[in-house]
């Protein structure tokens, strides 16, 4: 139980710094008091976070400064900033039918990013020789030696086994199944990596920086070719004993429903994610139709479309009511492709909690879209290079600190 405690303020702690993080990308210079009052953090805890940072070469006091900020009279306040020399971080987000990268300080400001289609069938050699090709495409593009990098996050859509960055058998993307991601990818760029399912990091992103910035228990619903969720639980994300939480693709929905990719029949999946509904689609609208023409429709009041995606949400809130009895989180933040739909996905949501979660728990939880679009996955690999980098990177941060 101590142990067990003792994690989960550690990852409590590394959300907080990324809170920190976010207002001092956001400011520029800021005092320690001014953090505080953005986060909502306690003048103690914000103290001590700085000093990490501080510790990790990451931030710099820049008294000088404060001269032009203080009152008559008054003393004038400490101000922060990042050190710009100190460092740059990677986010790859693999999707069903993407990848993107991203390069950033260690602010999670964003100095050079790209997308590019990649095959849906694609083996996992393909995918990782053209994120690595990518990634050394925006180092050279933002002048960054690949010494200054101290990681690279990297988003998969599949349960991921942490001690090993072993794939496993959920995935959206069969040819990854079994890749022991972490280790293939740093061959290919020598650089310290994490990997992570791609709603956890979704996840993490919207806690930093996003919807569920004022939440510490919260629910990520990512919902694509793929349904997943992550969890962030007393501000700890939640990944489970083996990499399977928040799996809610394929819980069962409907028993005598279509086989699922994993093959159990009836899944979620089945019912809600964007493959089945374009597939519903194409008897009535051609077989042309794509996920992008079914939510433009949808917006321009066509019946059919609007039908299937609000069915969807009711199936997706049937399943949630689950989760939010069992968790009770204080908000739901949906994302992924289909949450551009916005109310017409999100009020079936909500009517199915209303009518199948515990009446307290409905009212606890809000739900909301996220707010990161396309880039969360992105975002929230990078948050995690960031996050754990003192604990996941120390001889690299010590040696840039030096």
């Amino acid at each position: 139980m101590a142990s067990g405690r003792a994690g989960s303020l550690e990852s409590l702690r590394r959300l907080n710094r990324l809170r920190v993080i976010h207002a001092l990308r956001d400011q520029g210079l800021i005092s320690r008091a001014e953090i505080a009052r953005r986060t909502g953090l306690s003048r103690s805890t914000v103290s001590s976070l700085v000093a990490d940072l501080q510790a990790d070469g990451l931030v710099v006091e820049r008294a000088e400064l404060g001269e032009a900020y203080g009152t008559q009279g008054g003393r004038p306040p400490i101000l922060l900033s990042f050190d710009s020399s100190a460092g740059a971080a990677v986010g790859i987000d693999f999707g069903h039918s993407h990848l993107r990268v991203a390069v950033s300080d260690l602010s999670s400001r964003i100095l050079a990013e790209r997308a590019v289609p990649l095959d849906t069938d694609h083996r996992a050699e393909e995918g990782l020789d053209a994120a690595a090709d990518l990634v050394v495409e925006l180092l050279t593009e933002t002048h960054i030696d690949s010494a200054q990098v101290i990681g690279a996050g990297m988003g998969l859509p599949g349960p991921i086994r942490q001690e090993d960055g072993v794939v496993g058998s959920g995935a959206i993307l069969p040819g990854w199944v079994g890749v022991p991601a972490v280790a293939a990818m740093r061959s290919r760029l020598e650089i310290p990596i994490l990997v992570d399912n791609d709603a956890n990091l979704g996840a993490l992103a919207e806690a930093a920086f996003g919807a569920a910035r004022d939440a510490s228990d919260m629910i990520y619903l990512k919902v694509a070719s793929g349904i997943g969720a992550g969890l962030i639980l007393n501000g700890r994300l939640y990944r489970g004993s083996s990499g399977l939480a928040g799996e809610l693709g394929h819980l069962l929905v409907d028993p005598e429903g279509m086989v699922c990719r994993c093959g159990n029949r009836g899944c979620l999946e089945t019912l809600a994610a964007t493959g089945a509904l374009v597939e519903l689609l194409r008897r009535s609208h051609g077989a042309d139709v794509t996920v992008a023409r079914m939510l433009e429709l949808a917006r321009a009041g066509d019946l059919g479309c609007r039908r299937v995606i609000a069915d969807a949400g009711r199936a997706i809130g049937q399943a949630v009511s689950m989760l939010l009895n069992v968790l009770n989180p204080e908000l739901l933040v949906v994302g992924g492709d289909l949450a551009d739909a916005g109310d017409l996905l999100l009020d079936g949501v909500r009517e199915s909690i209303a009518r199948a979660a515990l009446p307290a728990a409905a009212d606890a939880a809000g739900v909301v879209a996220g707010v990161l679009g396309e880039r969360a996955q992105v975002l929230g690999a990078i948050a995690l290079v960031v996050s754990e980098a003192d604990r996941a990177f120390p001889t690299r941060l010590a040696a840039e600190a030096t």
